[in-house]
């Protein structure tokens, strides 16, 4: 897509279906003003590869992906967690997230 001009990544997130995850990835053409939204079936994996040496505003966007979603982003390193009255296990927009629970986050 970057080949075909879809210079920016204006967003990633997630679906959780219970039984498959699926990353959406919002790809943006500055100069055509078009936008392509593609989506990324995991089948039952939680994880998938890094966009960012390819988009550079990918850096937070997948960052949030790997501690909202739980999915492991493979080619970066897990820096410290956005979130920080969160224990980093229980991923808080998985559909299995027990709401109400005491998260604190735990001693590093």
């Amino acid at each position: 897509m970057k080949k075909k001009g879809f210079d920016y990544l204006k967003g990633i997130t997630a679906v959780d279906y219970k039984d498959h995850l699926e990353v959406v990835y919002i790809l943006f053409n500055t100069e055509s003003k078009k936008q392509e939204i593609i989506k990324v079936n995991l089948n039952g994996s939680n994880t998938i590869h890094s966009v960012l040496r390819l988009y550079k505003s990918a850096d937070w966007l997948e960052r949030e992906l790997s501690e909202m979603f739980g999915i492991e982003i493979l080619g970066r390193k897990t820096p410290r967690l956005l979130l920080e009255k969160w224990n980093g296990v229980d991923p808080p927009l998985r559909k299995s997230f027990e709401w109400g629970k005491d998260y604190k986050r735990s001693a590093p």
